[in-house]
């Protein structure tokens, strides 16, 4: 049997248009996103990995007057971004094996990156540094603590694992990257635990 992590590409193809339909629009990350932005230049690249059909962070970033590459491994959800935001540039491409030939001054991997199995995670962060342009910013969720959970959207199970909080801080300092916040759990923010960095 396949591991859950390796099921989760298929799972949002198939119940796209539920999660576009359940997704909040209420932008409860307000705070994390307006922390991200101040630390970017007018308008600015970002790539937002993992965007699923940019409501609501692609649209608040492009609301803002900035400038999004958008990737997701789920085709309908980026069909979904290209109706929207037509201007944008939303690519299929699967994390794990990105390479745009880019730089951007801001990253981001809110709520996507969490999917990936810890050896996979792990592997993400010289990718993050391949796509920093000096000075970027990089903001992602994470797990409270080293560990997997299985949640389950659609009544199919749906897959999660965090690194322990000392190898985050690790592979960012070894990619490159200074903590500029990071809070567990954050109550004005759903719970979602969040880390913020920047390129030195």
């Amino acid at each position: 049997m396949s591991r859950l992590d390796q099921e989760i590409i298929g799972l949002y193809r198939r119940h796209a248009r539920a999660f576009d339909e359940v997704r909040s629009r209420t932008l409860v990350e307000r705070t994390w996103l307006d922390r991200f932005l101040q630390l970017l230049p007018a308008r600015a690249s970002i790539l937002d990995i993992g965007c699923g059909a940019a409501e609501p962070i692609g649209r608040y970033f492009i609301e803002n007057g900035h400038g999004v590459t958008g990737i997701d491994a789920c085709a309908p959800l980026i069909d979904l971004c290209r109706q929207r935001f037509p201007a944008d540039d939303w690519q299929v491409a699967d994390m794990r094996k990105l390479s745009l030939e880019r730089r951007f001054d801001g990253l981001i991997a809110w709520d996507s990156f969490f999917h990936l199995n810890p050896e996979d995670q792990r592997s993400m962060f010289p990718i993050f540094r391949e796509h920093a342009a000096p000075g970027a910013a990089l903001m992602f969720t994470s797990g409270p603590r080293h560990g997997e959970a299985i949640g389950s959207f659609e009544g199919e199970r749906l897959y999660h694992a965090s690194l322990a909080p000392a190898e985050y801080r690790g592979l960012l300092d070894e990619n490159g990257f200074d903590v500029v916040s990071h809070v567990v759990e954050d109550p004005a923010c759903g719970g979602h635990t969040i880390w913020l960095a920047g390129l030195r």
